[in-house]
């Protein structure tokens, strides 16, 4: 399913779940008939993030609304500055507005933080990647926010990487047999997986570098010191490629890029955001 299909899913469900059998408050007292005007107004600094998405909202519900952006995904914004005008029926508008604003504000968060952290990173090959710690149904939005801000997209699921983590490897009985059985089933099931291994100290690393040569594509090394990835990546070479996690913030994380690891992966650019403040307002014509 593609990125448009999965978006009109997720407004579709968020629709249902707000009018449930009706958006009482407007049909008691605005005639399905009028048409109106509203301005996205913005009364905070950060990264814009959701406009796109804002467009695609109000045309899932009214394919004849009329969209006018003032300001693009990514943008810098200002307090006072306005993102877009739409025009449609004001049934549409105000079933739309809080799906609208709840989106944008918390995208707008998501890619504030994420441009943060990827302005620390400027100067170095070491890339920002989210994670799996998501709000449930909504991955794609925060996600999407990530890469807007200037990250890079990890797994989106369970189903599109494999990742073995410390319960997999403990509960398969190690570091080789979890290997060898992921590499089985990708040969026999899954051609087009990658596997990443996470590894938890360098010895970790060493037995993934022995066993996973032509089957790992990248090494996880978690919670590692960057004296300890300086190390790691001397064994490493060019052979995998490698992503460093935990315990990195945004104090910390110029340490970490030093190393030359090639990703650094983090929950918090999408758990530890807080949402931007943003208003949807009528146009009286």
């Amino acid at each position: 399913m593609d990125f448009i299909n999965k978006l009109h899913h997720l407004i579709d469900e968020a629709l249902k779940e707000d009018i449930g059998d009706g958006d009482h408050s407007t049909l008691s007292c605005i005639d399905p008939a009028a048409r109106g005007k509203a301005v996205l107004k913005i009364k905070q600094e950060g990264i814009l993030a959701g406009v796109e998405v804002a467009k695609e909202i109000f045309a899932y519900k009214e394919p004849g609304a009329l969209f006018i952006p003032f300001k693009k995904d990514g943008d810098s914004m200002e307090v006072g500055e306005k993102a877009f005008e739409v025009e449609a029926h004001v049934h549409t508008i105000l079933q739309c507005e809080r799906l609208v604003l709840n989106c944008m504000q918390r995208m707008s968060g998501i890619a504030t933080l994420t441009k943060k952290y990827t302005d620390k990173l400027k100067g170095y090959k070491t890339r920002i990647l989210d994670t799996r710690k998501t709000t449930p149904n909504f991955r794609l939005l925060e996600k999407e926010a990530v890469r807007i801000g200037g990250g890079v997209n990890h797994r989106f699921g369970l189903y599109d990487m494999i990742m073995l983590k410390d319960n997999h490897i403990d509960y398969c009985g190690g570091i080789e047999e979890a290997i060898n059985k992921a590499a089985e089933y990708v040969r026999t099931k899954k051609p087009d997986l990658k596997i990443e291994v996470e590894a938890r100290n360098i010895d970790d690393v060493k037995r993934i570098i022995d066993a996973g040569k032509g089957k790992v594509f990248r090494i996880l090394l978690d919670n590692f010191r960057p004296e300890d990835i300086d190390e790691a990546l001397s064994l490493i070479k060019n052979d995998f490629e490698t992503e460093a996690s935990g315990g990195i913030t945004l104090d910390n994380i110029e340490e970490f890029a030093k190393t030359g690891v090639g990703y650094i992966s983090s929950g918090a650019l999408i758990h530890q955001a807080k949402s931007l403040d943003l208003s949807l307002k009528a146009v009286i014509i």
